[in-house]
This record gives structure tokens, C-alpha cells and sequence, in this order.
């Protein structure tokens, strides 16, 4: 019995001393309350700036393609600065309005593998939604913040104008009349010309331990630092309709080159695939800290302001896809958002 009792108390001193702990308890602290939470406005203030988009496409350097019907004026407009056509080509292309497929013979096209578009990118908006933040105070000075809100939809504007680097040298009649040197930085899409580029719903929690200057009962005025991490998440991402037109159109180019019709992919022509954009973008995490003060009424109901900043960066990717090619595009770009999140509400503690 008395070995009985014995190990009966030695297996409750870890509850004992978990429900006596000064900083683990769901009781009040020494003159001070656990828990506190806030509601206020969160307005996010991104910093970062567009970094440029790289983009790949399925038409690798030194691709041979049958060039199909093409009209001449089409030739005439790509041809290299400063190339002139072999004389009997360059009559040709004057006498004929169009250059059947039966003589326009094959090109060897470059510079679709892959590209960088400096000056482009993405760059989100400012935004504010309704933020919530809780805490739970291990001491009177120590706490833990969790900060969250409701998932503001945030546009991303987009920068500058991206152009596909074409090149070909072209063999008419499989190069009995001599070769075509083609080249032309080809518009692809104006991601400024539109509206926002895209949009996403971002859920972005913070975690935080954070140190409270000053005493409960003694300062109604309290500065706090904190440093944690933050969590980013998106999702219900759109990408503007006119700016999926052009990728749509891109698509199509590049489903002409493999489908024998290189011609008609100078031409804007639809080719017989159909393509699908598809917007994505990565999860992130980034480090966060916090200035602030909270102002206390009574010992129930306080004020509380803050300034944050998060070092957040994350990855989004377009790609244009068929469903007989498979994936004739693929473009990547980092999205710096580096927020800075300024918080303004009233609490309750408990």
C-alpha cells in the first residue's frame, strides 16, 4: 500500500509542477492576465520591386521547321537589319503575295529556348483587411503573438513589356536560291498595359515572441519588440483576362513552329492547338519583427498599435500548355513583397 501511494505522488509532481509553473498556466500570472486578443486594421504596405521574368518555351535553339504558307510581306518585315536577299529570293518575294508551303522550304529558328525580360515583373499592391492578433503572456514582460486577419485579395501590377528574341535562317526550295536571315524581338504581352496582372488571396500568419517594457498596474503606456516568422500562402490566383489573350496567342506560335506552320506563327495565326494558361506561386516563410505599444484602459480593455517588417519573397510561375504538345511555355519570376504591416485596434485581456 505504501508503495502504492508512493508512486501515486512521485507519477503527480509533473502535474503539480506544470499547474505551479510561473510561466505555463491557465490561471493569472503575479499581478498580470494570460491572454489578451485584438481586432483592428492591418494595412500591408509591400516594399519589394519587380524582378524580371525568365521564360523557356518548347522551341529549343537550332529547331528545324517547315515554314508553310507565308505572305511575303510577313518575310519581308522580319528580315534581319541590314540583310539583303539573294536577287532571285528578293524577286520572288516582290512578285508573289504569297509563298506556298510547297516552296517556302524549312527554317532553322533560335532564340525561343530561353529569354530574360529585364524591366518586367510583378509588384503587389498596398492593401488592408481586418486584422486579428492573440497572446499568451508567459510572464509580464514575455509573451507569444500569434497575428493573423482575414485574407486579403491583392493585385499584382504588372511592369513592362515582355518580347520573344526570334531568329531563323530560311532555305526557300530547300536553299537552291540561297538563305533568308530572319530576326525580330516579337511582343508578346504589355503586363502594364491592362490593369493588374494577376491577383491572389494571401494568407500570411505571423508567430512572434515578443518583450513588453514596463509593469502591469504601474505603466499604462507599454513598448514592445518582437521577432518571429511568417507563413505566406496563396491561393484563388487569376491572371487579367487581356494578358491571358497574349499568352494564349504565344501559345499559338509556338504550336505553329511544331505543328509545320513557322510562317503562320509570324502571322498571329491560331494554330490548331488550344492552349491553357495556368498561373501558380510558392509557399513561403520569412523572418518578421515588430515595434509597438499597447495602452491600457483598465486591466480588461487596452489599445494596441504596431509596425512590422517581413523579409518575404516567394516564386510565380505562368505556364501555357496543350493538350497534344504538352508545355510549349514556361516563365518564372521572384515576387519581392518585403511588407511593411502597420496595425492600429483595441483588446481584451483575460
Amino acid at each position: 500500500m505504501k508503495k502504492t501511494l508512493c508512486c501515486l505522488a512521485v507519477s503527480s509532481l509533473p502535474i503539480v509542477s506544470y499547474a505551479n509553473s510561473p510561466y505555463f498556466s491557465l490561471q493569472d500570472g503575479d499581478g498580470f492576465k494570460r491572454f489578451s486578443v485584438s481586432v483592428g486594421a492591418l494595412h500591408v504596405m509591400p516594399q519589394g520591386k519587380a524582378q524580371p521574368f525568365r521564360v523557356n518555351t518548347a522551341i529549343h535553339n537550332g529547331y528545324t521547321a517547315d515554314v508553310g504558307d507565308v505572305q511575303s510581306q510577313t518575310v519581308k518585315d522580319n528580315l534581319r537589319d541590314g540583310f539583303e536577299p539573294p536577287l532571285l529570293l528578293n524577286g520572288a518575294l516582290n512578285l508573289l503575295p504569297t509563298i506556298p508551303a510547297n516552296m517556302s522550304g524549312q527554317a532553322t529558328i533560335s532564340g525561343l529556348e530561353q529569354w530574360d525580360n529585364p524591366g518586367t515583373g510583378l509588384e503587389a499592391d498596398d492593401v488592408t483587411t481586418l486584422g486579428i492578433i492573440s497572446n499568451y503572456y508567459f510572464t509580464d514582460n514575455i509573451s507569444f503573438e500569434v497575428k493573423g486577419g482575414i485574407p486579403p485579395k491583392v493585385d499584382l501590377q504588372g511592369k513592362g513589356k515582355i518580347y520573344a528574341p526570334f531568329s531563323a535562317i530560311a532555305r526557300p526550295l530547300g536553299g537552291a536560291l540561297g538563305e533568308l536571315e530572319l530576326q525580330n524581338d516579337i511582343l508578346i504581352t504589355d503586363l502594364a498595359a491592362h490593369g493588374p496582372a494577376a491577383s491572389a488571396r494571401a494568407w500570411t500568419p505571423a508567430f512572434e515572441f515578443q518583450y513588453h517594457f514596463g509593469k502591469t498596474g504601474v505603466n499604462k503606456f507599454r513598448p514592445y519588440v518582437g521577432v518571429g516568422l511568417m507563413y505566406a500562402y496563396f491561393n484563388e490566383l487569376e491572371i487579367n483576362p487581356r494578358t491571358e489573350q497574349d499568352l494564349i496567342a504565344a501559345g499559338h506560335m509556338i504550336a505553329n513552329i511544331k505543328e509545320g506552320k513557322a510562317g503562320a506563327s509570324l502571322e498571329g495565326t491560331p494554330s490548331a492547338a488550344n492552349p491553357k494558361v495556368e498561373l501558380d506561386a510558392t509557399d513561403a516563410f520569412a523572418p518578421v519583427a515588430t515595434v509597438g505599444f499597447t495602452y491600457d484602459f483598465n486591466e480588461k480593455w487596452f489599445a494596441v498599435g504596431s509596425v512590422s517588417y517581413a523579409h518575404l519573397k516567394n516564386k510565380t510561375t505562368i505556364t501555357v500548355t496543350d493538350a497534344k504538345h504538352g508545355e510549349l511555355i514556361h516563365s518564372k519570376a521572384d515576387i519581392e513583397v518585403n511588407p511593411i504591416i502597420a496595425y492600429a485596434g483595441f483588446g481584451m485581456r483575460f
